[in-house]
């Protein structure tokens, strides 16, 4: 052993691994086998690993297959990484072996360290800290986890702070009249909170369908070990399991109703991607509206000034860009494509397991956080303090053609428009042109073409 490596060994045999490095030969392996991306696994599944560690403890004790003091010492050591302790520890990579067994032993192997310090004796990483568990079914596991964790702690908390700033707006501009536009040209008349109402429609079944996947985020496949048949657990360590992981979480965990299924595929993975992918779609749609409205200030739309946030361009002074829209717009288009990664990996479960994990959580947790920081800039910097331009859209409103098709029941759709060309080729009024061409009284037809009659 050298002053900066020690010696390891394994079933393979020797390893050097790092003296300060908690982990042992079989992380070490990974590392010096596989540098893919120079990307660990997300903190939040590094954490998660952790509570199903400290569950399994727990379950283990019970059962008796780990003596008392035993499991409470692996229970603590896992809960510290739980906590977030030690990440640099897990340096392992996430283009790995595709069940994740390198990552699962990196934390069995770190959570054996910090175990033994604690009782002055040796753990081990596979007979104590993995007792009754198999990466098979702990990977899948913890994508579940994981997932649902960032979903209740990250996503859902800003998606219904979104939700609750675009309801705070609608309120303020319910008096707000705009002018519509289908195709990107001029439509009837429609009024901010009608339009901010469709962006909360949106968000509010965004947010319904990711909920209604979580019922199925919520059962796991820890207790079917290898392949599902549960070989080397007790036939009651998943139900415990997941009771103590409950209790850990707060969240209500359950064994998958077919372990086979769990272990070999990841379709609720792939049915959540999906579920964000939509909301990431959800979110172009407003981020791109925001952009329009914003657009000018002079020889845009300009119907609203978002927040100056900062200098728009290296050459051109006082250009400002409408940065959190563009900033969301591409956050959501990563997540468009890692939904395209987690459905291909989907398609690997090849036999009893599937064989891309890693990059399913790793893309999962990414889209996650995307759409939770996404939500939270769009709500503070974009939508809650845009201001609206009243003279630019009053102006557009009083001269856009679209208005005549409230004339359509009196004068007929030919007649009607007739007097929107002529109103849009002599850039009038279509109330001053309805006036010479229909010989209706003048206040019949300001009411007929009143936008706050039309909305």
């Amino acid at each position: 052993m050298s002053e900066h490596y020690r010696i390891e060994k394994d079933s393979m045999g020797e390893v050097k691994v790092p003296v300060q490095a908690l982990y042992g030969a079989e992380t070490q392996r990974a590392l010096n086998n596989v540098a893919i991306s120079g990307i660990p696994m997300p903190e939040s599944f590094i954490r998660s690993l952790g509570l199903i560690k400290a569950a399994a403890a727990k379950a283990n004790r019970q059962l008796g297959m780990l003596d008392g003091k035993l499991a409470d010492a692996i229970y603590a050591a896992a809960l510290c990484i739980g906590d977030g302790e030690h990440l640099e520890q897990f340096p392992v990579d996430v283009f790995q072996t595709g069940s994740g067994t390198s990552t699962n032993m990196n934390v069995n192997e770190v959570i054996a360290k910090l175990a033994g310090e604690q009782l002055s004796r040796d753990v081990h990483p596979n007979d104590h800290v993995n007792c009754s568990q198999s990466s098979n079914d702990v990977i899948p596991t913890a994508i579940h986890v994981s997932a649902n964790l960032a979903l209740e702690n990250q996503l859902l908390p800003a998606l219904h702070r979104l939700q609750v700033v675009i309801s705070v707006r609608e309120d303020e501009l319910t008096d707000q009249i705009k002018t519509g536009r289908t195709h990107l040209m001029d439509a009837l008349p429609i009024s901010f909170a009608q339009e901010l109402s469709g962006w909360r429609a949106q968000l509010m079944l965004a947010e319904e369908r990711i909920v209604d996947t979580r019922e199925r985020l919520c059962q796991l496949a820890q207790g079917g070990t290898a392949i599902g048949t549960g070989v080397n657990a007790a036939p009651n360590f998943g139900s415990l399991f997941a009771r103590y992981l409950t209790d850990i979480t707060g969240l209500v965990f359950t064994p998958a109703e077919n372990l086979f299924a769990a272990i070999s595929s990841q379709d609720t993975a792939v049915e959540l991607s999906g579920q964000l992918k939509t909301l990431a779609v959800a979110l172009i749609k407003i981020a791109n509206d925001l952009r329009w409205m914003n657009s000018g200030p002079l020889s845009g739309l300009g119907e609203i000034s978002i927040k100056a946030l900062q200098p728009g361009s290296s050459i051109m002074p006082g250009k400002v860009n409408p940065v959190v829209p563009e900033a969301v717009a591409m956050a959501a288009a990563q997540v468009i494509g890692n939904d395209a990664t987690v459905t291909i990996a989907g398609q690997s479960g090849n036999f009893q397991l599937n064989v891309m994990l890693p990059v399913i959580a790793y893309n999962l947790l990414q889209s996650i956080t995307l759409l939770a920081n996404s939500c939270t800039a769009l709500a503070e910097t974009a939508i809650a303090d845009f201001v609206v331009n009243p003279e630019t859209i009053g102006k557009n409103l009083e001269r856009n053609p679209i208005l005549v098709t409230a004339l359509n029941r009196e004068i007929g759709y030919s007649m009607a428009a007739d007097i929107a060309n002529r109103a849009y080729q002599e850039k009038r009024p279509i109330l001053d042109v309805a006036k010479e061409m229909t010989g209706l009284d003048q206040a019949y037809l300001a009411q007929l073409l009143d936008p706050k009659n039309l909305v």
